[in-house]
């Protein structure tokens, strides 16, 4: 399923604090960036006093909790519209190699419960949602708004997700960073 190329339509508007907490990701284009195995996989969004956002992504491989940690900011301050850029260092067990990308919010529904995430390129997309679980009448009701944008939805990887998520301090973390240096490999 997909549509022809058009302008991607983001989000105006967006209330930044009520966006802030814990999302879940329902499902997503596969990344270098994320273990391929991954499960209960979420970001946790922070407003830092300077208008920055804090984002802790984590994920679980293999037992272990793997990590990275980062900061996004508006692209331009001045629009209305949801494009920020999300900034990591790269390797998460050793933080010297900056990473950015775009991150824009092509849809929230207005309880601020489900979003889609996308980027200019076409090249990444995720699903949230401040659940764990989706009904499938609302996932259909997603994707519909990513093909709308030109996604090809064919590629989203639906993200396992445990009925009683961990705590962040459930498991070991993964300090050596396996999980990225598999991921890097498509494993």
């Amino acid at each position: 399923m997909t549509t022809a190329k058009k302008a991607m339509e983001v989000v105006k508007n967006l209330d930044l604090e009520r966006y802030m907490g814990r999302w879940y990701e329902i499902a997503s284009f596969p990344s270098i960036f994320q273990p391929k195995n991954g499960v209960d996989t979420r970001a946790t969004y922070t407003l830092n006093p300077d208008g920055t956002v804090h984002v802790l992504n984590e994920t679980w491989n293999g037992g272990k909790r793997a990590f990275i940690q980062g900061s996004a900011y508006k692209t331009d301050p001045k629009s209305d519209e949801a494009k920020f850029k999300v900034k990591f260092y790269v390797p998460p067990f050793l933080p010297i190699i900056p990473v950015t990308g775009d991150y824009w919010v092509l849809y929230i529904d207005p309880e601020y419960q489900h979003a889609v995430i996308g980027q200019p390129s076409r090249s990444s997309l995720w699903i949230l949602s401040r659940t764990a679980h989706l009904e499938e009448e609302t996932y259909k009701q997603l994707l519909e708004k990513a093909v709308e944008e030109g996604y090809d939805v064919s590629k989203l990887h639906k993200t396992p997700q445990s009925d009683t998520p961990p705590e962040s301090n459930a498991a070991p973390d993964d300090t050596k960073g396996v999980w990225w240096f598999k991921s890097m490999f498509g494993k």
